[in-house]
């Protein structure tokens, strides 16, 4: 997994670089954000192809474990996609509710995750 640093004035960034999958298990998302912390960052970036479907499908409760470990870890995060093809009606709950906060953002581009996160 190649990530990529971005200076915001005061805020750093990490960019997860890939056009695979690189989050399969809870242990990967641990992972990140340890590698997040190291480099000193407060935010991450992160498209939507790389994480598994069971990440969008909300029964299976994958989304909520990473989710919270972001909380936990006090990292801001946004996931990159095109969200407004979503068919499942919880899923966009879950997505407006999560973009009427401030540490969780669904959003179609990095340009748009940039400005949530700095």
């Amino acid at each position: 997994m190649e990530l990529n640093e971005i200076q915001l004035g005061n805020t750093k960034i990490v960019e997860v670089v890939s056009v695979d999958q690189v989050i399969f298990e809870l242990g990967d998302a641990i992972d990140l954000l340890g590698n997040t912390d190291y480099l000193g960052a407060s935010a991450i970036i992160i498209k939507s192809n790389n994480l598994p479907d069971k990440f969008f499908d909300l029964s299976s409760g994958f989304a909520g474990e990473v989710l919270q470990k972001c909380v936990n870890y006090r990292k801001k995060i946004a996931i990159v996609g095109d969200f407004k093809q979503v068919e499942s009606k919880a899923l966009k709950s879950f997505i407006i509710e999560c973009n009427r906060g401030n540490q969780i953002f669904f959003c179609k581009s990095k340009e748009d995750a940039l400005s949530f996160l700095k």
